[in-house]
């Protein structure tokens, strides 16, 4: 595995952010209500932060009708993987104090 240079990212610092970048890196998609249960916060909380993320391309959203209800699942792209690897690094960069 390549080392990823360390990079603060303002986008995905606050904790909400935060805590959906590190549960989507661990799967390759999650479904809203999952996420918004795994943060702990309302649909529309969740909804304004995955808005950021998306904006930023850190966040794909993806919806579809199954059993004729509307799922909305959200997944890491590519460069949210990348900004989350690097955001994590800093943070153990700043937190082991080198």
């Amino acid at each position: 595995m390549t080392a990823v240079a360390p990079r603060f990212d303002a986008v995905i610092h606050p904790p909400p952010r935060l805590q959906i970048c590190g549960l989507l890196a661990a799967v390759d998609t999650m479904e809203f209500a999952t996420a918004r249960d795994a943060v702990g916060v309302s649909d529309s909380v969740l909804s304004k932060h995955v808005k950021q993320l998306e904006e930023a391309g850190y966040v794909q959203v993806r919806k579809a009708t199954i059993a004729s209800r509307q799922r909305t699942s959200l997944s890491l792209t590519k460069a949210g993987k990348a900004a989350f690897a690097a955001h994590v690094a800093e943070l153990r960069r700043i937190t082991e104090g080198l």
